[in-house]
């Protein structure tokens, strides 16, 4: 009876061993075992929108092909309730990630952040736009009715449709992929806000523009150069030019009328369309910015060069410099030289 009884205790414990490894298998198989398949990458992104179903993010992940064994996600899933702890993001899916980190990164909201590029290649609304509805859930016709409602952006900012391009700071903002429309201009103020200072306003305020106004003078000296000393001189010479109410004549401000930002030559032609932002047609400043403004160029129409010249024309040498002078054959003969220079360059448009 002891060695029958003996066995019968070897036979249990087998048993429970048995019972404890296929547990301890099945639990890996089912819990920790990677069980996304990426075909070769490291890594992959799903989008979560807000107000999504459990239906909706298996369908996410499915529609992918990035979980290999749906079961048993959807056990692990529906086991940690994760249909009662659903939130919206962009996530960051791993190629050796299990069922649970899965679920337990959407459950607690560990979502990826957005870089939003800003920089002076953004330059109209539209490529605002279109750029933010790409990053972001916000929708496009969302964007578009908050940017051309005159009621928020003068109240909110002091702006208009025309000219609220002026509060976007060029800079690298992250923010998260669900961030709500009013959230983002929140960020684009603070940034505005911190550029544009008590001190900064009373100076634009001082030489007699507005802040969209004095933004809008920056972007345009802003496309004519990139050498500071440069700036403080051309912002002079079309202060000047304001001051005597001289048309501007500024050919960024054709470029950007034309909507044609790869030329490099502006012809006579160019000249003739009839838009307020051909300053060769009409006096004073266009009515917004025709490109987003770095801070440097802000502070070096601020602090312009005072002079009494009324003209340049960028030297012959490509050097990134110009020629600058009051008198106008002396600016033709300028002109005519850099016109000149771009013809031996091949350069027509």
């Amino acid at each position: 009876m002891a060695k029958s009884g003996g066995t019968f205790k070897k036979i249990i414990i087998l048993l429970v061993l048995g019972a404890i490894a296929f547990a301890g298998y099945w639990a890996y198989e089912n819990i920790f075992k990677s069980n996304v398949h990426l075909n070769g990458k490291k890594f992959t992104y799903i989008y979560i929108k807000s107000n999504a179903t459990f239906e909706d993010v298996l369908d996410e992940l499915y529609s992918e092909n990035i979980i290999d064994d749906h079961e048993s996600f959807e056990w692990m899933a529906k086991s940690m309730h994760l249909q009662d702890h659903i939130n919206a993001g962009k996530y960051r899916i791993d190629a050796k990630m299990s069922n649970r980190s899965i679920v337990k990164m959407i459950m607690n909201g560990k979502q990826e952040k957005v870089k939003l590029f800003f920089n002076s290649q953004i330059r109209t609304k539209e490529q605002f736009i279109d750029y933010v509805s790409e990053k972001l859930e916000i929708e496009k016709s969302e964007l578009e009715d908050y940017c051309s409602n005159e009621d928020i952006l003068a109240d909110q900012y002091g702006l208009n449709s025309e000219n609220f391009m002026a509060l976007i700071v060029p800079e690298t903002y992250e923010v998260n992929w669900t961030t709500h429309i009013n959230d983002l201009f929140s960020f684009l103020e603070k940034s505005y806000d911190n550029v544009w200072t008590k001190a900064k306003k009373e100076k634009a305020k001082a030489l007699g523009y507005s802040v969209p106004e004095l933004v809008t003078i920056a972007s345009i000296v802003q496309s004519e150069s990139g050498i500071k000393t440069e700036q403080q001189k051309i912002a002079g010479v079309y202060i000047n030019r304001l001051k005597q109410d001289m048309r501007l004549q500024a050919d960024p401000t054709v470029v950007f009328a034309n909507g044609n930002f790869d030329v490099q030559r502006v012809l006579s032609a160019d000249k003739e369309i009839d838009s307020p932002y051909n300053t060769y047609r009409y006096k004073g400043l266009p009515p917004g910015p025709i490109c987003l403004v770095n801070p440097s160029t802000i502070d070096a129409v601020l602090n312009f060069t005072k002079h009494n010249y009324t003209y340049f024309c960028a030297k012959a040498d490509f050097s990134g410099y110009s020629n600058f002078t009051n008198d106008y054959k002396v600016h033709m003969k300028n002109a005519a030289a850099y016109q000149e220079a771009l013809n031996k360059k091949g350069i027509k448009r």
